[in-house]
């Protein structure tokens, strides 16, 4: 492999376990990379070559500190990934937030968040975003992703942290209602985004930049600027092939269908209507 394609340092990658960590495993390790892989259940496939696991609870501060030592990059995917009540949320994924920037700041790595698209889902989709847009949480889960944007702003600022917020869509191996005939981010699209914003040398004057997760798809048209052309991503897939079976595939429910994040916004929704 190239010195162009592969980092120079490991890169730690947390919640490795989980769909897109073993994804991401599979990928960067095929592209010769230097993983340290973490998670609080055991890995469950064949490890890479250069790559090892450790367990570890992101709530345990010195384990991760120790698992970033020499590390140039963090992938941080790990914590809650869906929606659920507030004090199962906070600890992983505030207080493991936490440990996993203060290993960045440590060792002066670059800091890839995995953020997500239900941190403004509470926008309209009738809304066009752009990436420095107001936060818009639809639930407990993409509040913590709306905290962990504004972390990397303080470690930013305050100790000059790089960050790559990736504000993921949907990503599964293909789209499957058609909210995601938008929102769908394709497996190799990840990984690519991934690679650039491990690669790229820097991140332009604020050091840190925010990327929309979605691929190609022409039915995209809630997101719009972003930092992509910083990092040098350009989505190579596409939903739109997958339309003719998923387009009147919809829940039916005026509040997902109306708001960007769809139906996490109606967990515990209790507005007798939405608002003007």
């Amino acid at each position: 492999m190239s010195a162009e394609t592969v980092p120079p340092k490991p890169v730690l990658l947390t919640g490795a376990s989980g769909a897109l960590g073993r994804v991401l495993t599979r990928a960067l390790g095929a592209q010769g990379w230097t993983l340290r892989l973490t998670d609080r259940v055991p890995f469950p496939d064949p490890l890479p070559e250069g790559a090892r696991f450790q367990i570890a609870d992101l709530e345990d501060g010195p384990a991760i500190l120790r698992l970033a030592e020499g590390c140039g990059t963090i992938l941080h995917l790990g914590g809650i990934s869906v929606e659920h009540p507030f004090e199962t949320v906070i600890g992983p994924n505030i207080r493991g937030l936490y440990h996993a920037y203060e290993a960045a700041r440590r060792e002066g790595a670059r800091m890839i968040f995995a953020s997500s698209n239900h941190a403004i889902g509470f926008h309209a989709r009738t809304e066009v975003l752009d990436d420095d847009c107001g936060l818009a949480p639809d639930g407990y889960y993409g509040l913590s992703k709306a905290y962990g944007e504004l972390m990397g702003g303080l470690y930013r600022d305050k100790h000059g942290v790089e960050s790559v917020f990736l504000r993921i869509g949907s990503c599964f191996p293909e789209p499957t209602d058609a909210r995601m005939l938008a929102t769908w981010l394709s497996y190799a699209d990840l990984t690519r985004l991934v690679t650039r914003a491990t690669l790229a040398p820097d991140l332009g004057p604020t050091g840190s930049v925010v990327i929309w997760g979605a691929s190609n798809n022409s039915r995209m048209r809630w997101w719009r600027k972003d930092g992509r052309a910083v990092i040098g991503w350009t989505p190579q897939d596409s939903a739109d092939s997958y339309a003719p079976s998923l387009e009147g595939k919809t829940s039916g429910n005026p509040v997902v269908e109306r708001y960007q994040g769809g139906g996490f916004t109606v967990i515990d929704y209790s507005r007798a209507e939405p608002p003007r």
